[in-house]
């Protein structure tokens, strides 16, 4: 298979499976979680649960009390990484064209300079993350294969695409295919791994801060 017969598969049946495997695979996990169900809690809740429910949203998302000073490489670098990921995810020209492809809807993108100037950020701060995991003895040692392997996932896409864009290391066609094969790989094992944190974190955050407004909890 030469490189436009590559292209031409991911951007055609490999696309279309791995959209496909994405799609029925976030409905599967998302349903096992809903069907899960609980028990009726039949005590007077001592709050009101969905303003508990919010209220730890919003604080669950900025860093406890104290943590930043202690661990200012886990939020300052990952707050730039999700951050600068979804920027470049979801306000990148050719990627909100691909989306209107798929749903039919899009939007105003960024400048492509300021979106260049995003990734490289994202890049680094994604090394950052990785060189804190890999020195820090106690994050190194709780670290399991699938957190190394949802990094890889995560990082490849950026890269590749970064490359694609600025035709560095091969041939635009092929490094083309290859970022478009990186994130077909991303949509197939994201509902099968902990990269489906994306679709749960604020549900389960809200689930948390509601159950603990009932019981009068703070949150």
């Amino acid at each position: 298979m030469n490189e436009m017969q590559l292209l031409t598969w991911v951007r055609g049946p490999g696309l279309n499976l791995a959209v496909g495997i994405f799609v029925l695979g976030v409905l599967w996990r998302l349903f096992e979680i809903y069907s899960l169900g609980r028990k009726k809690d039949l005590s007077a809740p001592r709050a009101l649960p969905g303003a508990s429910g919010w209220r730890t949203i919003f604080r669950r998302t900025l860093p406890a009390e104290g943590m930043l000073k202690k661990a200012p490489v886990t939020y300052i670098a990952g707050a730039i990484f999700h951050i600068g990921l979804a920027i470049v995810v979801f306000l990148f020209a050719p990627h909100i064209k691909l989306i209107q492809s798929l749903i039919g809807i899009s939007w105003p993108a960024l400048p492509s300079q300021f979106i260049d100037l995003v990734t490289i950020v994202t890049l680094v701060a994604m090394l950052v993350l990785l060189a804190d995991r890999i020195m820090n003895p106690v994050k190194r040692f709780l670290s399991t294969f699938e957190d190394w392997f949802t990094w890889t996932l995560t990082f490849l896409p950026v890269l590749t695409g970064w490359l694609a864009v600025r035709h560095l290391l091969l041939p635009y066609t092929t490094m083309l295919a290859l970022h478009i094969l990186c994130v077909e790989l991303l949509l197939v094992f994201l509902p099968f791994t902990k990269l489906f944190h994306a679709f749960t974190v604020f549900g389960s955050r809200w689930f948390i801060g509601a159950i603990n407004g009932h019981k009068g909890v703070a949150v």
